[in-house]
């Protein structure tokens, strides 16, 4: 009996070791690390006397590089628990199948989304969605005047901008291409809710266009089975008859996709149209 007690005992010593890096391995097993996919700074804003955060993905081929510089392409809607993480999906895929030219993605965090996208109305009910509506100038402003002087000081940037951005978003696209279209090269806007204002800012498209001259644009104009469909078919008439041809209107019907489905989808068609490689 006490042969086996000390045997047993002989094993358990022998054992302690293995045990200790059983452990260890379990440890190690159970301790995880953070998933980076980008970089995100907050920026203090004057114009908008506010913080605002901005999240950006940099592809590969610019990780790769000390020297590359690349095209920025800008969204609102740009927060994690927004759009951001999606649209740099689609920028990571469509860039490493060769469907796509690489971009650096910079998305802006919301605070008030209503506030921000909308410009001045006269419509009781656009009134309503929010305390604050009508900032679109000052949003404008903060991404002409603070954002992008930012992202040249931080990144590796070339001369070339676009912009993405679906509903208010989109809304905010097609008043930055008829306002101020030197802003960016390309205007993406899927849905974009243009019965703002009662329609004002289709109604006066022409005008603000005729007043328009400079380097050519590309705009792509997406909408869904609930999409202002008639607003955006006339703005496309409006952008196609512009003279001279200053601008590339591409317009595609998606009957198969909702308000809440559009923006991925669309993003997959427009960033493959209007970002293909030269």
């Amino acid at each position: 009996m006490r042969f086996f007690q000390a045997a047993a005992l002989v094993f358990l010593i022998a054992l302690c070791p293995l045990l200790g890096v059983q452990a260890q391995s379990l440890g190690a097993a159970a301790k995880s690390d953070p998933l980076v996919i980008g970089q995100t700074f907050t920026l203090q804003s004057k114009v908008l006397g506010e913080n605002r955060r901005v999240n950006v993905y940099l592809p590969q081929a610019y990780t790769d590089s000390a020297t590359l510089r690349l095209p920025v392409l800008y969204m609102p809607d740009g927060g994690v628990k927004e759009d951001f993480l999606h649209v740099a999906g689609l920028v990571q895929v469509l860039v490493g199948n060769g469907t796509m030219r690489p971009f650096v993605l910079v998305g802006i965090e919301n605070t008030q989304r209503r506030r921000d996208l909308t410009g001045p109305t006269t419509n009781e009910k656009d009134q309503k969605i929010a305390p604050r509506v009508g900032g679109s100038a000052a949003y404008r402003q903060f991404i002409r005047e603070e954002l992008m002087p930012e992202v040249k000081r931080r990144y590796r940037t070339t001369a070339e901008t676009a912009i993405v951005g679906e509903s208010l978003a989109g809304l905010f696209v097609v008043e930055t291409l008829l306002v101020e279209p030197t802003l960016f090269d390309s205007y993406l806007a899927f849905d974009p809710s243009l019965w703002w204002n009662n329609g004002q800012l289709v109604a006066n498209a022409s005008a603000l266009l005729r007043a328009q001259a400079g380097q050519p644009k590309q705009v792509y104009l997406a909408t869904s089975s609930q999409g202002d469909l008639a607003a955006t078919r006339q703005l496309t008439k409006v952008l196609e008859g512009k003279t001279p041809r200053t601008i590339t209107c591409h317009y595609e019907p998606m009957p198969q996709e909702t308000h809440a489905t559009i923006y991925h989808p669309a993003a997959l068609k427009a960033f493959r149209a209007v970002f293909k490689l030269k």
